[in-house]
């Protein structure tokens, strides 16, 4: 939308440089002739003083052509002079107080560049327009609610962040769903120079619940109209922008543009492209009034501190009960308003052209304008790390922050009123996506998802779900995206991603390859009343199976599952080649069991768990493959939970292509080498924290 005429920008920008060749051609032709301000070679032989060439002739033209350079390099650094005092640098924005504030961190800079003529559709002078501050920041004002706005507002934050230069202040007006989803995204982006406030859209409804409004936005598509008052009051200006902007320009272009308002402009704005406000579009059309063709108010630029002395907040209130006497509700939300107010005060809108000339050059030198600021604490820990050990990477990988996109699909969930409910919780990479229409067919509560992707398998993911009848006849799956960084696969992370997100009593704690069986949800929620886990420490065993064969007929019920392993067609969990890992749930027992038991904890043992919502996190420093449960079963039980293993639950393991990591752990000895350093070093951490107690676990794993 704002870059809709770059090529006549373009064209522009040639025209203006023509008008300023005169002051700058010297440089130009002489640039390549100097180093640090010292003359250099132009040619081998002009560096022989005994050449034939070399005459005192030759060398006095040499000198005087020196001097003449020398000349015009300094009327050039005068030119930059008085165009930086031309160009009245407008002070930077105070900002407002406000306790939730984000920083994201990720590489830009700043360029200084020879600007000639930094001018919008006015190519008469050289070096009036003025500019933005490199350090200047700019404040950007948002309306985001609900998921799907949440995942639009990251493609255009992404796009402000590629072009800009300047430190960024977004204020986002936004529902607890959108607050929640943001506010984890900037505190794990971590780019530089961009600090975040968040503003409660649900106390502003009552200031605009009163218009009647048909636009699709809802009453969030009439926020922009409160801006004055929701807004720091200090706060001077802001450029305003819908969800659905991309920008493909410096937004420092469009900051600028608050300096060329005059007299009691307050307001900038495009000229709407539709025909909407000309009332021709069909018969009895009727719009709200406009000035010819009317204004988008998809990008606004609010002087905020004029807007308040003017009254804005009555202005609009009026003007709006007016027009609504006549007009019952709005088609168009806060652009409706917008332009009948304008319609009466058409003096209060500087227009806004489609193109803003203010940096001639697209080769700049880079600059450091932003200030490091990563977080403080991680730096440190970092630095604490030794980098010559070969063990170096796994341990930085438990620091590592990534970035994460909460609920990024729709999600809706009603709590029971039993307290009964159980999340199915899991994670997974894009290879394994194919689990997940399955798993849905399978288990009919609630699922919390942490998916490990790239941005571009994010959209992929996007696409496939979105076509997908069975995800999204599913609102009851939470999606939380949790961006590729470093060279693990970050499975404990996820993990505790998705554990996070739960909003049910218990979880069930899976893996995406398993298929539970069915009617597994309720089965789980009667034995959570059964065991009284509300009131025990107490966790349910899942016994685990697996399959051989991609395509299987899935057993019905216990007795059906009980044939197909004297069959051969299904095994224990891990029979052939991680016996330990399941060993102690004792599947003799749970073959003829039909009430729950209790078994103790062995060593390396691995099941699949429900447990209380808040039971401990899964242990960061074990990524990749190896140990990443067995040491989470390890701290249920040094907490003195009790294993109960439930005797008509049971889940399948789908066959698959091994993952990049356990291929990474087969063929990799040093991998293998510092997942046993790290077992070690965890089992030395139990010893600290359980004390006399955790002394079985080095006993258990010196005898295994």
């Amino acid at each position: 939308m704002l870059g809709i005429c770059r090529g006549r920008r373009k064209f522009l920008a040639a025209s203006l440089t023509l008008l300023c060749i005169p002051a700058i051609t010297w440089l130009y032709l002489f640039a390549g002739s100097f180093e640090d301000g010292k003359p250099v070679s132009l040619s081998p032989l002009e560096s022989q003083p005994h050449s034939p060439r070399y005459t005192a002739s030759s060398q006095r033209e040499r000198e005087s052509l020196e001097v003449r350079v020398r000349e015009v390099e300094e009327e050039n650094r005068a030119l930059r002079r008085q165009l930086s005092l031309a160009q009245g640098h407008g002070p930077a924005h105070r900002r407002g107080n406000h306790s939730k504030t984000y920083s994201m961190e990720e590489g830009t800079g700043d360029s200084e560049n020879l600007r000639a003529g930094i001018v919008a559709g006015n190519s008469s002078e050289c070096g009036q327009q003025p500019v933005v501050e490199k350090c200047e920041t700019i404040h950007v004002a948002i309306v985001c609610a609900g998921y799907n706005a949440s995942r639009d507002v990251v493609t255009l934050v992404k796009s402000v962040l590629f072009h800009r230069r300047n430190p960024l202040h977004f204020h986002v007006i936004a529902d607890s769903i959108a607050e929640q989803i943001l506010a984890t995204l900037f505190q794990t982006w971590m780019v530089p120079a961009v600090r975040v406030d968040f503003y409660n859209a649900d106390e502003l409804k009552s200031e605009v619940s009163w218009i009647p409004n048909k636009h699709y936005s809802g009453i969030y598509g009439l926020m922009k109209l409160v801006l004055t008052k929701t807004l720091p009051a200090n706060l001077e200006r802001v450029i305003v922008l819908d969800t659905d902007i991309t920008f493909a320009t410096d937004i420092a272009e469009l900051w600028a543009v608050f300096h060329k308002f005059k007299g009691q402009q307050v307001l900038g704005l495009v000229e709407n492209q539709s025909d909407w406000y000309l009332g021709n579009l069909w018969k009895n059309h009727r719009p709200w009034p406009a000035l010819g063709r009317g204004y988008n108010t998809g990008v606004i630029l609010l002087l905020l501190d004029k807007l308040r002395k003017m009254k804005w907040e009555q202005m609009w209130r009026l003007t709006a009960e007016r027009e609504l006497m006549g007009m019952l509700s709005t088609s168009l939300a806060d652009q409706d308003i917008f332009n009948a107010v304008i319609k009466q005060n058409p003096f209060l809108v500087y227009q806004l052209p489609c193109f803003w000339n203010v940096q001639l050059s697209d080769h700049t030198r880079s600059e450091q304008c932003y200030r490091d600021v990563s977080d403080l604490k991680l730096q440190k820990q970092l630095s604490e790390l030794d980098e010559d050990d070969l063990c170096y990477e796994f341990r930085r990988e438990r620091f590592t922050v990534h970035r994460t996109h909460l609920y990024f699909l729709h999600y809706e969930y009603e709590p029971t009123s039993d307290n009964t409910d159980v999340t199915l919780v899991a994670q997974l990479s894009m290879d394994r996506l194919q689990m997940l229409e399955a798993i849905c067919k399978h288990w009919e509560g609630p699922i919390s998802l942490a998916l490990y992707l790239s941005d571009a398998e994010a959209q992929q993911f996007l696409r496939y779900a979105q076509g997908s009848e069975v995800l999204m006849g599913r609102h009851n799956v939470a999606y939380h995206i949790v961006y590729k960084e470093g060279q693990f696969y970050p499975v404990n992370l996820l993990r505790n991603v998705a554990m996070k997100h739960v909003g049910t009593p218990y979880m069930f704690l899976s893996d995406i390859d398993f298929l539970p069986m069915y009617g597994l949800y309720e089965y789980l929620r009667k034995s959570v009343i059964q065991l009284d886990l509300a009131n025990t420490k107490k966790v349910m065993i899942v016994p685990a199976f697996e399959t051989l064969r991609y395509r299987l007929s899935f057993p019905k019920s216990k007795a059906e599952l009980l044939s197909m392993l004297d069959m051969g067609t299904l095994f224990t969990f891990r029979y052939h080649v991680w016996t330990k890992g399941h060993a102690p749930t004792n599947f003799a027992k749970w073959r003829t069991a039909t009430t729950p038991y209790r078994v103790e904890w062995e060593a390396d043992f691995e099941p699949y768990v429900v447990v209380r919502r808040d039971c401990p996190e899964y242990d960061r420093r074990f990524v990749g493959f190896g140990w990443n449960k067995v040491a989470h079963i390890m701290e249920l039980d040094a907490q003195e939970y009790e294993f109960i293993v439930l005797p008509n639950a049971y889940m399948i393991h789908m066959p698959h292509a091994p993952s990049f990591d356990i291929t990474k752990f087969r063929s990799n000895k040093q991998y293998r080498i510092c997942l046993k350093t790290l077992k070690e070093e965890f089992q030395q951490d139990m010893s600290r924290r359980y004390g006399f107690a955790a002394l079985k676990y080095l006993t258990a794993e010196n005898n295994s």
